[in-house]
């Protein structure tokens, strides 16, 4: 007897969307496995949210096309059962308790009588909110708010689950606690897309990464093989300067191998050690001798905000890594 192959969890093939005329996807692939946490890194605008959103099924694609476990997210709801939906904002009724909320989320997850009681339990134990599930969720600080937010797509024991800037606002202890129930999903065998713009959270949740801009991917793979090149990487330096260079500073900067980074003038990075090769002390010390009001320079180890701006670096081409 043939064997027939499992559907991965999440495929995209070709997807195209447009929002207001703008094209936010362009002829994207991208696929989820179990097991693993997808982290989507990129711009404002590259297509992050549209891409959680279709395959949430709570867009359709204008072209191409987005399966769960086989089937269409926007057209059939039993797919969407499988799909667990944390969006960027708090979607949580304010004035019912974190028990409450849940019962009503459950409720609308089509989950009968006998089953809500079982589920609310569950995704209270998952999510480490036993201590506040009395509480009314106006009075949670942002991080046990986001925790609920999480706990509220969990109630149909998904497949997938996609996460919008998860630890977006909350401090890092709240950050910590929320990448713990995000690890336990993941060691439970489900699938984690995760759009974030924090590097740091990103290395430390992340199986794979996939780099977005302008509606494409840029780079995608396993965060392990796209960061074993960097291991023997000459260090990074970034000045911090403490005003905004002048126009002498700025030349000088730039004739020192290093480059704007980002839109704030006093960030200014030399990449992979183009500085000259000088260490941290005689960098300062130089740039101090032509002019710019240099008022540190931190010197590190090339990680994945090396990628993503290389990534996003003018004539790249599409890569991926294994």
């Amino acid at each position: 007897m043939m064997r027939t192959e499992a559907p991965p969890l999440a495929s995209v093939e070709g997807a195209a969307f447009a929002y207001r005329g703008r094209a936010a996807l362009r002829g994207l692939d991208l696929t989820g496995v179990r097991g693993t946490t997808l982290a989507l890194l990129g711009p404002n605008g590259a297509g992050k949210t549209s891409l959680i959103r279709l395959l949430a099924g709570r867009l359709r694609p204008d072209a191409g096309s987005v399966r769960v476990l086989g089937g269409d997210p926007h057209a059939d709801r039993a797919t969407r059962r499988k799909i667990g939906f944390v969006p960027q904002e708090i979607a949580l009724y304010p004035r019912l308790t974190v028990t409450e909320n849940l019962d009503v989320f459950a409720r609308l997850a089509g989950l009968k009588r006998g089953e809500r009681r079982e589920a609310v339990a569950a995704a209270i134990a998952r999510c480490a909110l036993a201590a506040v599930a009395g509480r009314v969720v106006a009075t949670l600080s942002g991080g046990y708010q986001r925790r609920v937010n999480i706990a509220a797509s969990l109630l149909a024991s998904p497949d997938l689950i996609l996460l919008d800037e998860p630890t977006q606002g909350v401090d890092l202890d709240a950050r910590a606690s929320i990448h713990a129930v995000l690890a336990g999903l993941r060691a439970g065998g489900a699938g984690l897309v995760v759009s974030t713009h924090d590097f740091s959270e990103a290395e430390r949740l992340a199986d794979r990464v996939a780099i977005l801009a302008d509606g494409r991917i840029r780079l995608e793979g396993s965060l392990a093989a796209l960061m074993r090149p960097l291991a023997a990487a000459p260090p990074e330096h970034e000045a911090v300067l403490e005003s905004p260079p002048d126009a002498t500073a700025e030349a000088a900067l730039w004739r020192s191998g290093f480059s704007p980074l980002g839109t704030d003038a006093r960030f200014w990075r030399a990449d992979h050690g183009a500085a000259g090769g000088l260490d941290g002390a005689a960098l300062l010390t130089a740039l101090r001798e032509r002019g710019v009001p240099v008022a540190e320079i931190r010197v590190r180890r090339p990680g994945l905000e090396t990628l993503y701006r290389d990534s996003l670096a003018e004539g790249l081409g599409l890569e991926t890594a294994a």
